[in-house]
Protein backbone atom coordinates (compact mmCIF):
# COMPACT_ATOMS: atom_id res chain seq x y z
CA UNK A 1 0.00 0.00 0.00
CA UNK A 2 3.02 2.30 -0.42
CA UNK A 3 2.19 5.75 -1.81
CA UNK A 4 -1.51 4.92 -1.79
CA UNK A 5 -4.74 6.02 -0.22
CA UNK A 6 -7.21 3.17 0.11
CA UNK A 7 -10.82 3.10 1.30
CA UNK A 8 -12.16 -0.10 2.83
CA UNK A 9 -15.86 -0.74 3.47
CA UNK A 10 -16.40 -3.89 5.52
CA UNK A 11 -19.89 -5.26 6.13
CA UNK A 12 -21.06 -8.09 8.34
CA UNK A 13 -24.47 -8.80 6.81
CA UNK A 14 -27.34 -7.20 8.71
CA UNK A 15 -25.09 -6.51 11.70
CA UNK A 16 -22.28 -3.98 11.24
CA UNK A 17 -20.61 -1.74 8.67
CA UNK A 18 -17.13 -0.23 9.00
CA UNK A 19 -15.40 2.36 6.82
CA UNK A 20 -11.75 3.27 6.98
CA UNK A 21 -9.26 5.22 4.89
CA UNK A 22 -5.64 4.10 5.02
CA UNK A 23 -2.90 6.29 3.57
CA UNK A 24 0.53 4.70 3.13
CA UNK A 25 -0.35 2.11 5.77
CA UNK A 26 -1.63 4.63 8.34
CA UNK A 27 -5.29 4.70 9.36
CA UNK A 28 -6.56 8.25 8.75
CA UNK A 29 -10.35 7.89 8.97
CA UNK A 30 -12.48 5.25 10.69
CA UNK A 31 -16.25 5.10 11.23
CA UNK A 32 -18.57 2.28 12.20
CA UNK A 33 -22.31 1.68 12.50
CA UNK A 34 -24.30 -1.18 13.99
CA UNK A 35 -27.51 -1.91 12.09
CA UNK A 36 -29.57 -2.29 15.26
CA UNK A 37 -28.46 1.20 16.34
CA UNK A 38 -30.10 3.10 13.54
CA UNK A 39 -28.66 6.58 13.02
CA UNK A 40 -31.02 9.52 12.74
CA UNK A 41 -28.56 12.42 12.41
CA UNK A 42 -29.45 14.33 9.25
CA UNK A 43 -32.96 12.84 9.02
CA UNK A 44 -35.88 15.24 8.55
CA UNK A 45 -39.27 14.82 10.19
CA UNK A 46 -42.57 16.62 10.49
CA UNK A 47 -43.13 16.85 14.23
CA UNK A 48 -45.56 18.26 16.76
CA UNK A 49 -44.76 20.63 19.62
CA UNK A 50 -45.39 18.48 22.68
CA UNK A 51 -44.29 20.86 25.39
CA UNK A 52 -42.69 24.29 25.86
CA UNK A 53 -40.21 24.96 28.66
CA UNK A 54 -39.98 28.68 29.36
CA UNK A 55 -37.03 28.35 31.74
CA UNK A 56 -34.92 26.61 29.07
CA UNK A 57 -36.45 28.67 26.26
CA UNK A 58 -36.88 25.48 24.28
CA UNK A 59 -39.63 23.29 22.85
CA UNK A 60 -39.86 19.51 23.07
CA UNK A 61 -40.89 18.01 19.75
CA UNK A 62 -42.60 14.67 19.18
CA UNK A 63 -41.08 13.54 15.90
CA UNK A 64 -41.75 9.83 16.27
CA UNK A 65 -38.75 8.79 18.37
CA UNK A 66 -38.79 7.17 21.81
CA UNK A 67 -37.90 10.50 23.42
CA UNK A 68 -39.02 13.95 22.35
CA UNK A 69 -36.42 16.07 20.58
CA UNK A 70 -35.00 19.31 22.02
CA UNK A 71 -35.47 22.50 19.98
CA UNK A 72 -33.91 25.72 21.28
CA UNK A 73 -35.28 29.15 20.48
CA UNK A 74 -32.23 30.06 18.34
CA UNK A 75 -32.85 26.96 16.18
CA UNK A 76 -36.39 28.04 15.29
CA UNK A 77 -36.75 29.74 11.91
CA UNK A 78 -38.63 33.08 12.03
CA UNK A 79 -41.31 31.69 9.68
CA UNK A 80 -42.65 29.73 12.67
CA UNK A 81 -42.82 32.80 14.92
CA UNK A 82 -46.27 33.92 16.02
CA UNK A 83 -44.68 37.34 16.71
CA UNK A 84 -42.02 39.13 14.71
CA UNK A 85 -38.34 38.86 15.62
CA UNK A 86 -36.78 42.17 16.61
CA UNK A 87 -33.25 43.44 16.19
CA UNK A 88 -31.19 45.70 18.42
CA UNK A 89 -27.65 46.98 17.89
CA UNK A 90 -27.36 44.82 14.78
CA UNK A 91 -27.77 41.57 16.78
CA UNK A 92 -30.90 39.41 16.59
CA UNK A 93 -33.00 39.28 19.74
CA UNK A 94 -35.40 36.38 20.06
CA UNK A 95 -38.87 36.81 21.53
CA UNK A 96 -39.89 34.53 24.42
CA UNK A 97 -40.49 31.04 23.10
CA UNK A 98 -43.98 30.96 24.62
CA UNK A 99 -44.83 33.76 22.18
CA UNK A 100 -43.14 31.98 19.28
CA UNK A 101 -44.67 28.50 19.38
CA UNK A 102 -47.68 26.83 20.92
CA UNK A 103 -48.38 23.28 21.95
CA UNK A 104 -49.71 21.30 19.00
CA UNK A 105 -47.92 23.36 16.32
CA UNK A 106 -46.53 21.41 13.36
CA UNK A 107 -42.87 21.93 12.56
CA UNK A 108 -40.29 20.51 10.13
CA UNK A 109 -37.19 19.49 12.08
CA UNK A 110 -33.82 17.90 11.33
CA UNK A 111 -31.72 15.89 13.78
CA UNK A 112 -28.44 17.67 14.54
CA UNK A 113 -27.23 15.43 17.37
CA UNK A 114 -28.23 11.85 18.11
CA UNK A 115 -30.09 11.04 21.36
CA UNK A 116 -27.62 10.21 24.14
CA UNK A 117 -28.43 8.48 27.42
CA UNK A 118 -31.64 9.97 28.78
CA UNK A 119 -31.41 13.03 26.53
CA UNK A 120 -33.44 13.30 23.36
CA UNK A 121 -32.06 14.38 20.00
CA UNK A 122 -31.00 17.98 19.41
CA UNK A 123 -33.15 19.43 16.61
CA UNK A 124 -33.17 22.40 14.27
CA UNK A 125 -35.68 23.90 11.85
CA UNK A 126 -32.84 25.21 9.65
CA UNK A 127 -32.86 22.23 7.30
CA UNK A 128 -30.02 21.18 5.02
CA UNK A 129 -29.52 18.57 2.28
CA UNK A 130 -25.90 17.45 1.74
CA UNK A 131 -24.76 16.42 -1.71
CA UNK A 132 -21.48 15.55 -3.35
CA UNK A 133 -20.53 19.15 -4.19
CA UNK A 134 -23.07 21.31 -2.33
CA UNK A 135 -25.13 21.52 0.81
CA UNK A 136 -28.56 23.03 0.13
CA UNK A 137 -29.71 25.14 3.09
CA UNK A 138 -33.39 25.79 3.69
CA UNK A 139 -34.35 29.12 5.20
CA UNK A 140 -30.89 30.66 4.83
CA UNK A 141 -30.34 32.58 1.60
CA UNK A 142 -26.57 32.40 1.63
CA UNK A 143 -23.68 31.29 -0.56
CA UNK A 144 -20.86 29.85 1.52
CA UNK A 145 -17.67 28.31 0.17
CA UNK A 146 -15.47 25.77 1.94
CA UNK A 147 -12.43 27.34 3.56
CA UNK A 148 -10.35 24.48 2.15
CA UNK A 149 -10.84 25.97 -1.33
CA UNK A 150 -8.05 28.54 -1.17
CA UNK A 151 -7.70 29.57 -4.84
CA UNK A 152 -9.50 32.92 -5.11
CA UNK A 153 -10.22 32.47 -8.83
CA UNK A 154 -11.86 29.09 -8.17
CA UNK A 155 -13.89 30.57 -5.31
CA UNK A 156 -15.04 33.40 -7.58
CA UNK A 157 -16.04 31.02 -10.40
CA UNK A 158 -17.99 28.78 -8.03
CA UNK A 159 -19.81 31.71 -6.48
CA UNK A 160 -20.78 33.05 -9.92
CA UNK A 161 -22.00 29.60 -11.01
CA UNK A 162 -24.27 29.32 -7.97
CA UNK A 163 -25.56 32.88 -8.38
CA UNK A 164 -26.66 32.09 -11.95
CA UNK A 165 -28.81 29.17 -10.79
CA UNK A 166 -32.44 29.70 -9.89
CA UNK A 167 -32.35 28.48 -6.31
CA UNK A 168 -35.75 29.82 -5.33
CA UNK A 169 -36.93 31.81 -2.32
CA UNK A 170 -35.43 30.92 1.03
CA UNK A 171 -32.75 28.58 -0.35
CA UNK A 172 -29.01 28.90 0.04
CA UNK A 173 -25.93 26.87 -0.83
CA UNK A 174 -22.69 25.88 0.84
CA UNK A 175 -20.03 24.85 -1.69
CA UNK A 176 -18.09 21.76 -0.57
CA UNK A 177 -14.37 21.18 -1.15
CA UNK A 178 -14.96 18.52 -3.83
CA UNK A 179 -16.62 21.16 -6.05
CA UNK A 180 -13.24 22.75 -6.80
CA UNK A 181 -12.30 19.95 -9.22
CA UNK A 182 -15.75 19.16 -10.64
CA UNK A 183 -17.11 20.08 -14.06
CA UNK A 184 -19.87 22.64 -14.49
CA UNK A 185 -22.28 19.92 -15.67
CA UNK A 186 -21.75 17.82 -12.54
CA UNK A 187 -22.11 20.83 -10.28
CA UNK A 188 -25.42 21.86 -11.83
CA UNK A 189 -26.74 18.29 -11.73
CA UNK A 190 -25.84 17.94 -8.04
CA UNK A 191 -27.68 21.16 -7.28
CA UNK A 192 -30.77 19.98 -9.18
CA UNK A 193 -30.81 16.69 -7.25
CA UNK A 194 -30.69 18.55 -3.92
CA UNK A 195 -33.53 20.86 -4.95
CA UNK A 196 -35.56 17.82 -5.96
CA UNK A 197 -34.96 16.21 -2.54
CA UNK A 198 -36.23 19.37 -0.84
CA UNK A 199 -39.28 19.54 -3.12
CA UNK A 200 -40.15 15.90 -2.39
CA UNK A 201 -39.75 16.39 1.36
CA UNK A 202 -41.89 19.53 1.32
CA UNK A 203 -44.63 17.82 -0.70
CA UNK A 204 -44.55 14.78 1.60
CA UNK A 205 -44.97 17.05 4.63
CA UNK A 206 -48.25 18.36 3.24
CA UNK A 207 -49.62 14.84 2.74
CA UNK A 208 -48.26 13.00 5.79
CA UNK A 209 -49.76 12.59 9.24
CA UNK A 210 -47.36 13.86 11.90
CA UNK A 211 -45.16 12.70 13.41
CA UNK A 212 -43.54 11.13 10.35
CA UNK A 213 -40.20 10.93 8.56
CA UNK A 214 -39.72 12.94 5.38
CA UNK A 215 -36.08 12.37 4.53
CA UNK A 216 -33.45 9.82 5.62
CA UNK A 217 -29.70 10.35 5.36
CA UNK A 218 -27.92 7.63 3.37
CA UNK A 219 -26.02 4.89 5.22
CA UNK A 220 -22.31 4.86 6.04
CA UNK A 221 -21.24 3.22 2.76
CA UNK A 222 -23.07 5.90 0.76
CA UNK A 223 -21.72 8.75 2.88
CA UNK A 224 -18.21 7.36 2.48
CA UNK A 225 -18.43 7.56 -1.31
CA UNK A 226 -20.23 10.90 -1.32
CA UNK A 227 -17.97 12.65 1.19
CA UNK A 228 -14.57 10.96 0.86
CA UNK A 229 -14.24 9.62 -2.69
CA UNK A 230 -11.78 11.93 -4.42
CA UNK A 231 -8.84 11.69 -6.82
CA UNK A 232 -6.50 10.74 -3.99
CA UNK A 233 -8.40 7.48 -3.31
CA UNK A 234 -6.60 4.88 -5.44
CA UNK A 235 -8.69 1.83 -4.48
CA UNK A 236 -12.04 1.10 -2.81
CA UNK A 237 -12.55 -2.37 -1.33
CA UNK A 238 -15.97 -3.71 -0.34
CA UNK A 239 -16.41 -7.20 1.11
CA UNK A 240 -20.21 -7.50 0.80
CA UNK A 241 -21.96 -8.23 -2.50
CA UNK A 242 -25.17 -6.24 -1.89
CA UNK A 243 -23.24 -3.25 -0.55
CA UNK A 244 -20.78 -3.17 -3.44
CA UNK A 245 -23.72 -3.03 -5.89
CA UNK A 246 -25.17 -0.02 -4.05
CA UNK A 247 -21.73 1.61 -3.97
CA UNK A 248 -21.30 0.94 -7.70
CA UNK A 249 -24.66 2.57 -8.49
CA UNK A 250 -23.74 5.64 -6.46
CA UNK A 251 -20.29 5.90 -8.04
CA UNK A 252 -21.85 5.70 -11.52
CA UNK A 253 -23.71 8.88 -10.62
CA UNK A 254 -21.08 10.92 -8.79
CA UNK A 255 -17.73 9.41 -9.85
CA UNK A 256 -18.15 7.30 -13.01
CA UNK A 257 -14.52 7.75 -14.10
CA UNK A 258 -13.34 6.13 -10.88
CA UNK A 259 -15.43 2.97 -11.16
CA UNK A 260 -12.34 0.94 -12.02
CA UNK A 261 -11.03 1.67 -8.52
CA UNK A 262 -13.92 -0.25 -6.94
CA UNK A 263 -12.92 -3.83 -6.06
CA UNK A 264 -14.62 -6.76 -4.36
CA UNK A 265 -12.73 -8.22 -1.42
CA UNK A 266 -13.72 -11.87 -1.16
CA UNK A 267 -13.68 -12.84 2.51
CA UNK A 268 -14.21 -16.52 1.77
CA UNK A 269 -11.16 -16.69 -0.47
CA UNK A 270 -8.94 -14.50 1.70
CA UNK A 271 -9.89 -16.17 4.97
CA UNK A 272 -9.41 -12.97 6.98
CA UNK A 273 -10.61 -9.40 6.87
CA UNK A 274 -9.01 -6.63 4.81
CA UNK A 275 -7.96 -4.96 8.07
CA UNK A 276 -6.02 -8.07 9.10
CA UNK A 277 -4.55 -8.71 5.65
CA UNK A 278 -3.12 -5.20 5.53
CA UNK A 279 -2.06 -5.07 9.19
CA UNK A 280 -4.47 -2.25 10.02
CA UNK A 281 -6.44 -4.17 12.66
CA UNK A 282 -3.97 -3.22 15.42
CA UNK A 283 -4.44 0.47 14.58
CA UNK A 284 -8.21 0.02 14.89
CA UNK A 285 -7.84 -1.70 18.25
CA UNK A 286 -5.54 1.11 19.46
CA UNK A 287 -8.47 3.54 19.22
CA UNK A 288 -9.92 1.95 22.36
CA UNK A 289 -6.72 2.36 24.35
CA UNK A 290 -6.21 5.14 26.87
CA UNK A 291 -2.55 5.38 25.89
CA UNK A 292 -0.88 5.89 22.51
CA UNK A 293 2.85 5.41 21.93
CA UNK A 294 4.75 7.95 19.84
CA UNK A 295 7.56 6.98 17.41
CA UNK A 296 10.22 8.54 19.67
CA UNK A 297 9.05 6.57 22.69
CA UNK A 298 6.84 9.25 24.23
CA UNK A 299 3.25 8.52 25.25
CA UNK A 300 -0.12 10.21 24.92
CA UNK A 301 -2.71 9.65 27.64
CA UNK A 302 -6.37 10.46 26.88
CA UNK A 303 -8.84 11.12 29.72
CA UNK A 304 -12.41 12.21 29.08
CA UNK A 305 -14.65 14.04 31.55
CA UNK A 306 -18.14 15.46 31.11
CA UNK A 307 -16.71 18.92 30.45
CA UNK A 308 -13.65 18.20 28.31
CA UNK A 309 -11.03 15.76 27.08
CA UNK A 310 -7.55 16.07 28.57
CA UNK A 311 -4.48 14.83 26.69
CA UNK A 312 -1.24 14.44 28.60
CA UNK A 313 2.13 14.06 26.85
CA UNK A 314 4.83 12.03 28.55
CA UNK A 315 8.35 12.12 27.14
CA UNK A 316 10.17 8.85 26.50
CA UNK A 317 13.83 8.00 26.11
CA UNK A 318 14.94 9.41 22.78
CA UNK A 319 18.20 7.88 21.55
CA UNK A 320 20.93 10.41 20.78
CA UNK A 321 18.98 13.36 22.17
CA UNK A 322 20.85 14.68 25.18
CA UNK A 323 19.53 18.22 24.84
CA UNK A 324 16.24 18.53 26.73
CA UNK A 325 15.12 21.48 24.59
CA UNK A 326 15.46 19.45 21.38
CA UNK A 327 13.86 16.41 23.01
CA UNK A 328 10.86 18.45 24.17
CA UNK A 329 10.38 19.99 20.71
CA UNK A 330 10.65 16.65 18.91
CA UNK A 331 8.21 14.95 21.28
CA UNK A 332 5.72 17.82 21.14
CA UNK A 333 5.83 17.93 17.30
CA UNK A 334 5.17 14.17 17.17
CA UNK A 335 2.42 14.56 19.75
CA UNK A 336 0.69 17.37 17.83
CA UNK A 337 0.54 15.23 14.68
CA UNK A 338 -0.70 12.15 16.48
CA UNK A 339 -3.24 14.01 18.64
CA UNK A 340 -4.79 15.58 15.53
CA UNK A 341 -5.07 12.09 14.03
CA UNK A 342 -6.42 10.47 17.20
CA UNK A 343 -9.15 13.04 17.86
CA UNK A 344 -10.23 12.60 14.24
CA UNK A 345 -10.28 8.79 14.47
CA UNK A 346 -11.96 8.78 17.89
CA UNK A 347 -14.30 11.63 16.86
CA UNK A 348 -13.59 13.52 20.08
CA UNK A 349 -15.73 16.64 20.19
CA UNK A 350 -16.08 19.67 22.42
CA UNK A 351 -13.26 21.23 24.38
CA UNK A 352 -9.87 19.49 24.31
CA UNK A 353 -6.97 20.54 26.54
CA UNK A 354 -3.46 19.32 25.68
CA UNK A 355 -0.67 19.42 28.23
CA UNK A 356 2.52 19.71 26.16
CA UNK A 357 6.01 19.27 27.57
CA UNK A 358 7.15 22.68 28.78
CA UNK A 359 9.24 24.66 26.31
CA UNK A 360 11.11 27.86 27.15
CA UNK A 361 11.95 28.81 23.56
CA UNK A 362 9.12 30.91 22.08
CA UNK A 363 10.00 29.87 18.53
CA UNK A 364 9.55 26.23 19.55
CA UNK A 365 6.11 27.05 20.98
CA UNK A 366 5.05 28.71 17.72
CA UNK A 367 6.33 25.71 15.73
CA UNK A 368 4.18 23.32 17.77
CA UNK A 369 1.16 25.59 17.28
CA UNK A 370 1.76 25.72 13.51
CA UNK A 371 2.07 21.94 13.38
CA UNK A 372 -1.24 21.48 15.19
CA UNK A 373 -3.06 23.97 12.94
CA UNK A 374 -1.63 22.31 9.85
CA UNK A 375 -2.66 18.81 10.99
CA UNK A 376 -6.25 19.72 11.93
CA UNK A 377 -6.78 21.00 8.39
CA UNK A 378 -7.00 17.33 7.38
CA UNK A 379 -10.10 17.04 9.57
CA UNK A 380 -13.56 17.44 8.05
CA UNK A 381 -14.87 18.69 11.39
CA UNK A 382 -14.62 22.35 12.30
CA UNK A 383 -11.73 22.81 14.72
CA UNK A 384 -10.53 26.01 16.41
CA UNK A 385 -6.99 25.95 17.82
CA UNK A 386 -5.86 28.33 20.55
CA UNK A 387 -2.38 29.40 21.64
CA UNK A 388 0.04 27.67 23.99
CA UNK A 389 -0.25 29.17 27.45
CA UNK A 390 2.75 29.89 29.68
CA UNK A 391 1.85 26.66 31.48
CA UNK A 392 2.26 24.58 28.31
CA UNK A 393 -1.49 24.07 27.77
CA UNK A 394 -3.12 24.27 24.36
CA UNK A 395 -6.89 24.43 24.01
CA UNK A 396 -8.89 23.51 20.94
CA UNK A 397 -12.57 23.03 20.22
CA UNK A 398 -13.77 20.43 17.70
CA UNK A 399 -17.14 19.64 16.14
CA UNK A 400 -18.23 16.03 16.69
CA UNK A 401 -19.29 14.27 13.46
CA UNK A 402 -20.85 11.08 14.86
CA UNK A 403 -20.55 7.37 13.90
CA UNK A 404 -17.28 7.01 15.82
CA UNK A 405 -16.11 3.56 16.83
CA UNK A 406 -16.04 4.51 20.50
CA UNK A 407 -19.58 5.89 20.71
CA UNK A 408 -20.96 2.96 18.71
CA UNK A 409 -19.21 0.05 20.38
CA UNK A 410 -18.67 1.05 24.01
CA UNK A 411 -20.90 1.53 27.04
CA UNK A 412 -20.38 2.38 30.70
CA UNK A 413 -19.01 -0.59 32.60
CA UNK A 414 -21.52 -1.89 35.20
CA UNK A 415 -18.67 -3.19 37.35
CA UNK A 416 -16.81 0.11 37.78
CA UNK A 417 -19.75 2.50 38.06
CA UNK A 418 -18.98 4.29 34.83
CA UNK A 419 -15.33 5.10 35.46
CA UNK A 420 -14.28 2.94 32.51
CA UNK A 421 -15.77 1.38 29.39
CA UNK A 422 -16.02 -2.04 27.85
CA UNK A 423 -17.19 -3.33 24.48
CA UNK A 424 -20.97 -3.67 24.68
CA UNK A 425 -22.60 -7.08 24.34
CA UNK A 426 -24.02 -6.28 20.90
CA UNK A 427 -20.53 -5.51 19.61
CA UNK A 428 -19.04 -8.61 21.23
CA UNK A 429 -21.87 -10.75 19.84
CA UNK A 430 -21.25 -9.40 16.33
CA UNK A 431 -17.56 -10.29 16.67
CA UNK A 432 -18.57 -13.74 17.90
CA UNK A 433 -20.69 -14.21 14.77
CA UNK A 434 -17.68 -13.24 12.65
CA UNK A 435 -15.58 -15.88 14.45
CA UNK A 436 -18.33 -18.46 13.89
CA UNK A 437 -18.25 -17.65 10.17
CA UNK A 438 -14.48 -18.15 10.24
CA UNK A 439 -14.99 -21.60 11.80
CA UNK A 440 -17.49 -22.45 9.07
CA UNK A 441 -15.14 -21.33 6.28
CA UNK A 442 -12.21 -23.22 7.85
CA UNK A 443 -14.34 -26.37 8.11
CA UNK A 444 -14.20 -28.82 5.21
CA UNK A 445 -17.69 -30.31 4.85
CA UNK A 446 -18.06 -34.07 4.47
CA UNK A 447 -19.85 -34.89 1.24
CA UNK A 448 -23.21 -36.56 1.78
CA UNK A 449 -22.98 -36.39 5.58
CA UNK A 450 -26.46 -37.14 7.00
CA UNK A 451 -25.90 -35.17 10.21
CA UNK A 452 -24.57 -31.64 10.66
CA UNK A 453 -20.99 -31.18 11.84
CA UNK A 454 -20.65 -29.92 15.42
CA UNK A 455 -18.48 -26.80 15.74
CA UNK A 456 -17.38 -25.93 19.29
CA UNK A 457 -17.17 -22.28 20.27
CA UNK A 458 -15.74 -21.11 23.61
CA UNK A 459 -16.88 -17.73 24.93
CA UNK A 460 -17.80 -15.83 28.08
CA UNK A 461 -21.17 -16.86 29.57
CA UNK A 462 -22.51 -13.30 29.07
CA UNK A 463 -21.78 -13.51 25.34
CA UNK A 464 -23.24 -17.00 25.11
CA UNK A 465 -26.49 -15.90 26.75
CA UNK A 466 -26.69 -12.79 24.58
CA UNK A 467 -26.20 -14.82 21.40
CA UNK A 468 -28.84 -17.39 22.37
CA UNK A 469 -31.34 -14.74 23.46
CA UNK A 470 -30.80 -12.11 20.76
CA UNK A 471 -29.15 -13.81 17.77
CA UNK A 472 -30.88 -17.18 17.83
CA UNK A 473 -32.55 -16.68 14.46
CA UNK A 474 -29.22 -15.64 12.92
CA UNK A 475 -27.47 -18.69 14.40
CA UNK A 476 -30.20 -21.02 13.20
CA UNK A 477 -29.94 -19.65 9.63
CA UNK A 478 -26.17 -20.11 9.67
CA UNK A 479 -26.50 -23.69 10.88
CA UNK A 480 -29.13 -24.54 8.27
CA UNK A 481 -27.25 -22.92 5.38
CA UNK A 482 -23.91 -24.57 6.13
CA UNK A 483 -25.11 -27.90 7.65
CA UNK A 484 -23.35 -27.35 10.98
CA UNK A 485 -24.33 -27.29 14.64
CA UNK A 486 -22.84 -24.81 17.09
CA UNK A 487 -21.88 -26.02 20.55
CA UNK A 488 -21.23 -23.14 22.98
CA UNK A 489 -18.74 -23.78 25.77
CA UNK A 490 -18.74 -21.23 28.66
CA UNK A 491 -15.31 -19.75 29.35
CA UNK A 492 -14.85 -18.43 32.87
Amino acid sequence: MADSKVMNISVLAEERIEMGIVQNGVLEEYYVELFNQKKTRGNIYVGVVNNIDTSLQAAFINYGAERNGFLQIDEIHPEYFHVQQSESSGRPRFPPIQNVMRKGDLVLVQVVKEPTGKKGAFLTTYLSFPGRYFVLTIGREQIGISRKITDENVRKDLRELVQKQDLGTGLGVIVRTAAASASKTRLIRDLKILKKLWTNARDSAQKSTPPSQLFAEIDLSGRAIRDYMDNDITEVYVDHEETIERVRELMQIIAPRRLNRLKYYNLREQGKSWWESNHVDKQVQALYSREVTLPSGGRLVFDTTEALTAVDINSGKIGGKTNFRDMALLTNIEAAREIARQIRLRDIGGQIVIDFIEMKDKSHCREVERTMRLEVKKDRARTDVGRLSRFGLLELVRQRLGSSALSTSTESCPHCGGTGVRRNLEWQAVNAIRELYAKIWAHTPTQGAPNPTVLNYECHPDIMHYLLNNKLSKLHNMETEHNVKFSFIPKV
